[in-house]
């Protein structure tokens, strides 16, 4: 089975490592994906743990795990990126996720903001 995130590699040659190593992406867009799974699966813990402590919404975890279960998730589509490479210290990734809530499929459309400190991608939020 290919990784929630879309890719052709299974969940655990792709997503579970950066879930395992406490979200050491190279890029944005990794970490973008990484986090897409973390919904997913509803790993509270990661989602907090990659999101920029300027806007990291610690007392919210509970209900943004509880949601994220509620939900069933159908894929990730990936539009855009722009920088966000190894060598960027900021990036964005526009993206729209498809997920089927009380009876009808919904869809996150977003273009998320990550910023690169100490050699390692953040989540920062939406993109101005």
């Amino acid at each position: 089975m290919n990784c929630y995130c879309g890719t052709n590699k299974t969940y655990q040659a792709c997503c579970e490592v950066f879930h395992l190593n406490n979200g050491k992406t190279e890029t944005a867009e990794q970490l973008m994906r990484s986090r897409y799974s973390a919904f997913v699966l509803a790993n509270g813990d990661y989602l907090m743990a990659t999101h920029h402590k300027s806007t990291r919404p610690t007392k919210e975890k509970k209900a943004i795990v509880k949601w994220a279960k509620s939900v069933q998730w159908i894929k990730l589509e990936v539009l855009d990126t722009s920088k966000g490479s190894k060598d960027d210290a900021e990036g964005t990734v526009t993206f729209n996720a498809y997920f089927f809530e009380n009876g009808k499929v919904d869809v996150i459309h977003e273009k998320s903001a990550f910023v690169k400190e100490d050699n390692h991608w953040y989540y920062l939020g939406l993109s101005r």
